[in-house]
């Protein structure tokens, strides 16, 4: 150890080999595939937190990181480094307020489409808008909305122990979005039942609106006429926002046709239906 000024500098030591550590799926490059997490990576380098990044980045390559816990505002993690004991690192950012919540679920549930892409596994092109109404960020702003501690002898903002953790997430982010809302405190359970209940009291509103039904020991005359309305009833068919919602809700199936997962060829053959039935509805039917 060598002492300069009034802080002790570390000579650079190899990290020592882990065993099954948690390695990055890019080995060279961008670490993360989605846009959220690319979002994250592109704020956390805005920061200007110098080569603690790209060590950090070596080291998430490298499968130092032992372990990830993300949970309600914080994520625990165990890094080996050269010491002879993995470095505990916590990661924090402040939890969204009951009443931020409130505001950030209003404007999500004014779209049908948020609803539908978070529940198929993808994070809204347009999400961070619905945080802006609020007046907050869904991503940190700067530098001191993460909070991060780490038991090295490191005293840098974060050390490269707490970077390698900051570029897993972003793999884990694109892995499942709600991890990024967890972060802030709100669980996949929390959204998807602020967003149902909103959509249900839209739904009894509208209803509210509609002409009152007669009874029908009122109508038992009439109960098997068509009616006026089928005159004027039509039906436009048009492809899903997002394709295959059900099946990449469920993940991959435990059963495999030769080495394809029996998931993988359902989205297929539900891309074929579909587009077969719209064709039809079209009236534009191939032999």
């Amino acid at each position: 150890m060598v002492r300069w000024g009034y802080w002790e500098y570390y000579k650079p030591a190899k990290p020592k080999a882990v065993k099954n550590g948690i390695k990055a799926k890019s080995k060279r490059g961008e670490i993360g595939t989605t846009w959220w997490s690319k979002r994250w990576i592109a704020v956390l380098e805005s920061f200007s937190m110098g080569t603690r990044l790209t060590r950090g980045r070596a080291y998430a390559r490298k499968g130092q990181v032992i372990s990830i816990d993300v949970r309600g505002g914080i994520v625990k993690s165990k890094v080996q480094g050269s010491g002879s004991r993995p470095y505990n690192v916590t990661i924090k950012m402040d939890p969204i307020s009951d009443a931020d919540w409130e505001k950030v679920a209003d404007a999500m549930a004014s779209k049908a489409i948020f609803a539908a892409k978070l529940l198929s596994g993808e994070m809204p092109a347009d999400i961070e808008d619905a945080f802006a109404e609020a007046g907050i960020s869904l991503f940190p702003v700067k530098l001191k909305d993460l909070e991060t501690d780490c038991s090295c002898p490191d005293w840098a903002n974060p050390c490269k122990h707490s970077a390698a953790v900051y570029y897993l997430l972003a793999e884990r982010f694109d892995e499942d979005p709600f991890l990024l809302f967890k972060l802030r405190g709100r669980t996949k359970e929390d959204i998807i039942e602020a967003l149902r209940k909103r959509r249900v009291s839209d739904v009894s509103t509208e209803g509210a609106e509609e002409e009152i039904v007669k009874p029908l020991d009122e109508c038992m005359d009439s109960f098997w006429e068509a009616g006026d309305a089928l005159d004027s009833f039509s039906v436009n068919p048009a492809r899903p926002e997002v394709e295959a919602t059900v099946l990449r809700r469920l993940g991959d199936a435990p059963f495999f046709i030769n080495k394809y997962n029996i998931a993988a060829l359902l989205s297929k053959a539900y891309t074929v239906a579909g587009s077969a039935a719209l064709q039809r509805a079209s009236g534009e039917v191939y032999d």
